[in-house]
C-alpha cells in the first residue's frame, strides 16, 4: 500500500526570523561588495589578467555542482524507489533550485557589467561550452519546477506524471553537471585541465557536495521546527555520503595519475599536487584529509548510528573540503603558466612562463558568502510559504526497516 506523507509550513518561531534576517544581512553585504568591485574595478580584487576566475567563481561553481547533487536526494526516492527518501523530494527540489540561483547570482554580479548578460542570453555562440550551459541552467530551473509541480499538485492527472518528471530531472542534472565539468575538461589552453575525466569527476563531486548540504539544511529545518527526525534516516544518509566521498576522491586520484602518465603534463602535476605550495595543501590536507578521510571515519563510526553529531560534522567537513577542491581546481589551474611554446623556455616582462600569484580579497569572499546566503534564504522562504517540509521524518513513519535496523545496532553496541 502506498504511504502518504503530510507536509506543513514552518512555524513562526524566533529562530526562523533570526535565521532569515541573518541571511538577509549577508546578502546585503554581498551586494555591497559587488557594487564596490563594479565601481572600483577588478583592481580591488585578487584577480589579474592571468587569473581571471577568482574566489567568486569558486563559490559559484561549488554551488552549481552542489545544486545537481541536492536534487539527487529526490531522484533516489523517485527514480530508484527508495522509501526513506520519498518524503524528501519536495525539499530536495527547492534546495536544488535555490543553490543554483545562489551560484548564478554570484557569477552575474562578478561580471563587472551585469547588464552584459543580456548579450549572452540573446546572442549565442554555439561553439562555446559557456553558451551551452546557459541552456542547461535555464532548463534545470524549468525541469525542477515541473518536477515540484507534479509532486505538490492535488490533481491526479498531474500527479501521475510524477515519476516521468523525476526521471527527466535526474537525467537533466547529470547533463548539467557534465556541462559544468566540460568547461574545464574542454579547455585545451590550460595544462591542468583538458581531460575528459572532468565530466564524470564533477558528477561524483556533486553527489557528495549536494548530499552534505542537504543533510545540514534538512537537519536544521527539522530540529529548528521541533519535528521528529530519525537517527536511522540520518545514519543511512551519512553512510551514503561516505560512499560518495570515496567515489569523488577516486576520480581526483585518476585525474592526477592520468596527467602523471603523460610526459607533457608532469610539470603541472608536480606543481599542483607535490610542490608543497598552497594548492598541494588544499588538495591533500583540505580535500583528502579533512574533506574525505575524516568524514568517512565519522559516518561509518559506531557513534553515527545513535547520534546526529558525527554525520553533521562530517557534512560540514565535506562542504569545507569541497570548497578547498574547487579552489584548487579553478585557481591552481590558472596559476600554472600557459604553455605557449612546448619544449621551450619562455622569458618576458609580460608574466609568460612564471607562476601566477593570487590572493582572494575580502569583497570577493563576501560576494560568494552572499550567494550562499541567498540560497539558504530561498529555502527558508519556500518552507514558510509552501508545504515542502514533512511533518515527521521519524524512522517509524519513513521506513519501519530503519527502526528494526537501529534496534539491532543498539543491541550490538550493548
Amino acid at each position: 500500500m502506498k504511504k502518504h506523507f503530510h507536509y506543513e509550513y514552518l512555524q513562526s518561531r524566533v529562530g526562523y526570523y533570526t535565521a532569515l534576517l541573518s541571511m538577509g544581512a549577508l546578502m546585503l553585504i554581498g551586494l555591497a561588495a559587488a557594487i564596490y568591485m563594479e565601481t572600483h574595478g577588478h583592481v580591488v580584487t585578487g584577480m589579474t589578467n592571468q587569473i581571471v576566475w577568482g574566489m567568486p567563481h569558486v563559490f559559484a561553481v561549488f554551488l552549481i555542482i552542489a545544486a545537481s547533487g541536492i536534487l539527487n536526494v529526490a531522484s533516489i526516492g523517485t527514480v530508484f524507489n527508495r522509501a526513506p527518501y520519498k518524503p524528501l523530494g519536495r525539499l530536495s527540489a527547492v534546495m536544488a533550485a535555490a543553490a543554483l540561483a545562489g551560484g548564478l547570482i554570484v557569477l552575474v554580479l562578478d561580471l563587472g557589467r551585469p547588464d552584459r548578460l543580456i548579450v549572452a542570453m540573446t546572442k549565442y555562440n554555439f561553439k562555446s561550452i559557456f553558451a551551452w550551459n546557459i541552456y542547461l541552467y535555464n532548463g534545470f530551473f524549468a525541469v525542477v519546477l515541473l518536477y515540484l509541480y507534479t509532486q505538490m499538485s492535488q490533481d491526479f492527472r498531474v500527479r501521475r506524471y510524477y515519476k516521468p518528471a523525476g526521471t527527466l530531472a535526474f537525467v537533466w542534472r547529470l547533463i548539467l553537471t557534465t556541462g559544468t565539468g566540460s568547461i574545464f575538461g574542454w579547455l585545451v589552453a590550460r595544462q591542468a585541465y583538458d581531460l575528459a575525466i572532468f565530466a564524470p569527476m564533477f558528477i561524483a563531486l556533486s553527489f557528495s557536495f549536494g548530499l552534505a548540504i542537504f543533510i545540514l539544511l534538512m537537519t536544521a529545518l527539522m530540529r529548528g521546527d521541533e519535528r521528529p527526525l530519525g537517527h536511522g534516516l540520518v545514519n543511512r544518509m551519512g553512510r551514503l555520503l561516505g560512499v560518495f566521498l570515496a567515489a569523488a576522491a577516486y576520480f581526483t586520484v585518476v585525474w592526477w595519475l592520468t596527467d602523471l602518465y603523460a610526459a607533457e603534463h608532469r610539470p603541472v602535476v608536480k606543481f599542483l599536487f607535490f610542490s608543497g605550495n598552497v594548492y598541494s595543501w588544499l588538495y591533500w590536507l583540505g580535500f583528502i584529509g579533512l574533506g574525505t578521510i575524516l568524514p568517512m571515519l565519522m559516518v561509518f563510526s559506531n557513534a553515527a548510528r545513535t547520534s546526529f553529531k558525527p554525520v553533521i560534522f562530517a557534512s560540514i567537513l565535506t562542504v569545507l573540503g569541497g570548497i578547498s577542491l574547487v579552489y584548487f581546481v579553478i585557481i591552481g589551474g590558472q596559476a600554472y603558466p600557459l604553455v605557449l611554446f612546448p619544449g621551450k623556455e619562455v622569458k618576458s616582462s609580460f608574466f609568460e612562463g612564471v607562476i601566477n600569484p593570487y590572493a582572494p580579497s575580502m569583497p570577493e569572499i563576501l560576494l560568494g558568502i552572499g550567494g550562499m546566503a541567498l540560497g539558504v534564504a530561498i529555502v527558508l522562504l519556500a518552507a514558510k510559504t509552501l508545504r515542502i517540509l514533512p511533518v515527521t521524518l521519524a524512522d517509524a513513519d519513513v521506513d519501519p526497516h530503519l527502526v528494526s535496523g537501529e534496534v539491532r545496532e543498539m543491541k550490538k553496541a550493548a
